[in-house]
């Protein structure tokens, strides 16, 4: 008869799945399926049982901290090996990058800002350098370098501002979601670093001195620039109601879409072609943010599902290369129409459109949905090479206006000059 099994062979399962002929045992992978079978007298010598026990558990996937399990039938023993509890995670401070330089104390709230990951500070910041340069070919009057670098770096220092704000209002709503998913489970809200009235404190001083520097534009930004906190607290919410979560966020990030024409003296409602071109660009931004959120979406679809998530990964799963060819075409045709609406020249079409068409095209083909981490490259990098592309093509169509390098017969405005009639005397 068998002996006793020991107690610790019934707190796991066995491993190992290999049947041992006329040896009388028949071991299987789970303590359900042990079956014994009787036979007068082995054949098998120790050696060769245990040569196939090495061959058997040699296709298996090594586990660390593993332990070792006896089962024996008389003079024979043989060992199986069985994994242990994987020891359980915990965060650990950022040792690497700006962060690591700054006190214990602050390090929750610099995490709450995404200091770590400036690529969605960009990511904001792209749709008011596009609008801001194409303003200036839509303008009445040639722009100085000064003006468009000033109002450039304000842009830039109010989406660091805001960035941080939203992530926190982000934050806060989700943080019984946080916790369940792998990439977020260690922010600051989720492990308790930062208790949620010092978030809704943070998130105040940060919108008053986003307040501030919206301050420092014309009067006119100031009604274009208030809507924009209804989106950024609709984000979150939509994530529990719909499947495209990421189109209320590509309306909420590219809302700087707007904001760089009146900062450079342009009238949106007594212009119509500005008015066009704000409007073609504003949702061109919009479709290149649901496109590159929609990879970023990609790294958390297990975990979406547990958490009772929605996104537009998780709807269009099997179809997800297509979606994003589309989602690409919109962007580069409504980009496109952009620049025919302010009557931008061939540097804009060449590098915004053309550049934005590539990065997009070889984006969209490369990136492996299935791996997160390849995910998360294509999201960081793409979204510079895209958004570098666009600003490059503005920039030179900027300089050959301010240069003149089209010559006479455009004027500061983008639009060529209505010929001059003389009326004879």
């Amino acid at each position: 008869m068998l002996p006793p099994i020991p107690s610790a062979t019934l707190a796991g399962s066995i491993r190992c799945h290999a049947r041992v002929p006329r040896a009388g045992i028949s071991y299987c992978r789970n303590l359900s399926d042990f079956r014994v079978r009787s036979h007068p007298q082995p054949r098998y010598s120790l050696a060769s049982l245990n040569q196939q026990s090495a061959v058997c558990t040699s296709t298996t996937k090594p586990q660390p901290q593993s332990q070792s399990l006896y089962v024996s039938r008389g003079p024979k023993t043989r060992s199986v090996t069985t994994a242990s509890p994987k020891p359980l995670d915990h965060y650990v401070p950022p040792k690497t990058g700006l962060i690591s330089h700054l006190p214990k104390t602050w390090i929750p709230y610099a995490e709450l800002l995404r200091l770590q990951n400036p690529i969605g500070t960009y990511c904001l910041f792209f749709p008011c350098a596009f609008s801001t340069l194409l303003a200036t070919v839509v303008a009445q009057h040639p722009i100085a370098p000064l003006q468009v670098v000033g109002t450039t770096g304000l842009f830039f220092a109010g989406a660091l501002i805001m960035r941080g704000a939203g992530c926190a209002v982000n934050d806060l709503l989700d943080r019984r979601f946080d916790p369940f998913v792998e990439r977020t489970k260690f922010r600051p809200i989720a492990r308790g670093a930062i208790t949620p009235p010092q978030a809704v404190i943070f998130t105040g001083t940060q919108l008053l001195a986003g307040l501030g520097i919206l301050l420092q534009f014309p009067t006119q930004c100031l009604y274009y620039g208030v809507p924009s906190l209804l989106l950024v607290g609709a984000y979150p919410l939509a994530k529990r109601v719909t499947d495209y979560p990421q189109a209320v966020l590509g309306l909420t990030f590219s809302w700087g879409a707007w904001m760089g024409f009146p900062a450079m003296g342009v009238d949106l409602l007594s212009d119509p072609s500005a008015l066009a071109a704000a409007t073609s660009l504003y949702l061109s931004c919009a479709a290149w943010t649901v496109f590159y959120d929609m990879v970023y979406a990609h790294m958390d679809i297990k975990d979406d599902v547990a958490a009772g998530v929605k996104s537009i990964a998780l709807r269009h799963e099997g179809n997800a290369k297509a979606v994003l060819s589309g989602l690409a075409a919109t962007q580069v045709g409504l980009l496109a129409a952009a620049g025919v609406a302010a009557g931008a020249g061939p540097l804009f079409y060449a590098g915004s459109c053309g550049g934005a068409a590539v990065s997009l095209a070889i984006m969209t083909a490369r990136v492996k949905l299935r791996d997160p981490s390849n995910c998360w490259w294509w999201f960081r990098y793409g979204s510079y090479f895209t958004g570098g592309a666009i600003t490059m093509g503005l920039f030179l169509e900027y300089l050959a206006r301010y240069l003149e390098w089209y010559g006479e017969d455009v004027d500061g405005s983008g639009r060529e000059d209505a010929p001059k009639v003389q009326e004879e005397l």
